[in-house]
């Protein structure tokens, strides 16, 4: 086995790549690095672009530092446009390879892209490594798992199940083969530069690269916060309040693993705390919705979701106020606007935001979701989708869906109106 095409997704790093020490095994001589561009004209079926300006600047940022690492290496990343169903195939005509290794992502759009490419004649190894825990070490078969996020995590917590140490990244990777000429139709642009964030914004300063996430989780770790998390957590704006870690997450550049044993090493020195506590949590929230999309698959993007609900209605007019924050709620209406101007959104008014349009506005929770994917910098299309139906209650919760109180919102998380200030019109 000569030559091997290494496809990175969703998982721009080389800390903790199963997926990438997987390509290098096997007798592999040679390997190119290739990461297919998403499609920046494609729109959703409610008329936006499906990568917003914000998603695409983080994007610029991490790929960056990723080629920049993997030149060091003697292995450069391609950086190529096309869909992948199109660029891989014709990648490996001309190095002459067969072979094909990325990271399983189990999501509808996703896995039609490697049935695509296997369909094109292409061997594809698809590598799981995005969630904390192994699935195949959880105490249940995926068609099994809890209904809800409770009994799962207290089945978890009793088993005591531990996630896998972190993988370093590697010194050493196959070189690419020589005399070989890549078609120029193939490549893309070099990015535009990042525009300059925000300075309102929560993630004013960060940037999307793996060694910058390195450096923010240190940082958090340095100054204590997990200590003040359970406290801080739902604030509405700022650095601090919450750890900022899930713009890395969701790119792959930080991977979940690589967080745990960091945040265990700091309960080691300064002892666990509620805090602490609450951020693996919060991991482990995002494990569950990750197994969720290996229980139910397509079935998680239907209107009706996984009940017997109707397929909601599509209010364009409702919906188009709603994102560009001129519904007349205040709250609602500031947070919609720092979500376009950012990118980012605390949890607690991404909740808020959510109920808002599909039970105030009688909206369709999947415009909401697109929307979130178009503008957020740390969109992942499990969390995305998994808490899109939690609130809509169509999920797998029994207990239905979540309709928040926006004058109790606003009165326990703004009560002196800075947030709305911040974000006036």
């Amino acid at each position: 086995m000569s030559t091997v095409l290494f496809w990175f997704r969703n998982d721009l790093r080389l800390h903790d790549q199963l997926a990438l020490q997987r390509a290098c095994e096997g007798g592999a001589r040679h390997l190119v690095p290739v990461f297919c561009l998403p499609d920046l004209d494609e729109r959703s079926q409610f008329g936006f672009a499906r990568v917003g300006s914000h998603r695409r600047a983080w994007l610029a940022a991490a790929l960056e530092d990723l080629a920049q690492q993997l030149e060091q290496l003697n292995c450069p990343l391609l950086i190529c446009r096309g869909a992948a169903s199109i660029t891989l195939p014709e990648l490996a005509r001309v190095f002459g390879a067969h072979r094909v290794v990325c990271e399983e992502i189990a999501a509808p759009q996703e896995q039609a892209e490697v049935d695509a490419l296997r369909a094109a004649g292409l061997q594809v190894q698809t590598i799981w490594q995005s969630s904390l825990l192994d699935p195949s070490a959880l105490p249940w078969q995926a068609a099994d798992l809890p209904a809800s996020f409770t009994p799962f995590r207290q089945a978890v917590e009793r088993a005591q199940l531990a996630a896998p140490m972190p993988l370093p990244a590697p010194a050493t990777l196959p070189p690419w083969p020589s005399g070989i000429t890549l078609p120029p139709d193939l490549l893309a642009l070099p990015f535009a530069p990042m525009a300059a964030s925000d300075a309102r914004s929560s993630l004013a300063g960060l940037t999307g690269a793996e060694t910058a996430g390195k450096a923010h989780l240190a940082r958090y770790l340095k100054r204590q916060l997990p200590t003040t998390y359970k406290q801080t957590r739902n604030g509405l704006t700022g650095l601090d309040y919450s750890s900022k870690w899930s713009p890395w997450l969701a790119s792959g550049a930080l991977s979940a693993r690589y967080i745990l044993d960091a945040l265990r090493q700091f309960e080691a020195v300064h002892g666990a705390s509620d805090g602490s506590y609450w951020l693996w949590f919060e991991l482990l929230w995002r494990d569950y919705f990750r197994f969720l999309h290996l229980q139910y698959g397509s079935r998680l993007y239907r209107g009706r979701g996984l009940g017997s609900l109707p397929t909601p209605s599509h209010n364009a007019s409702a919906f188009e106020s709603w994102c560009n924050g001129a519904t007349g709620q205040p709250l609602v209406d500031a947070a919609m606007r720092e979500l376009q101007a950012t990118g980012y959104l605390s949890n607690r008014l991404r909740q808020a935001v959510a109920s808002y349009l599909i039970y105030e506005l009688d909206g369709d929770w999947r415009a909401g979701a697109a929307w979130f994917e178009s503008q957020l910098v740390d969109y992942d299309v499990y969390s995305n989708q998994g808490n899109w139906l939690y609130i809509a209650g169509r999920g797998s919760d029994p207990r239905g869906g979540r309709r928040f109180n926006l004058d109790k919102q606003t009165a326990e998380h703004d009560p002196d109106g800075a947030y709305r200030r911040l974000w006036a019109a």
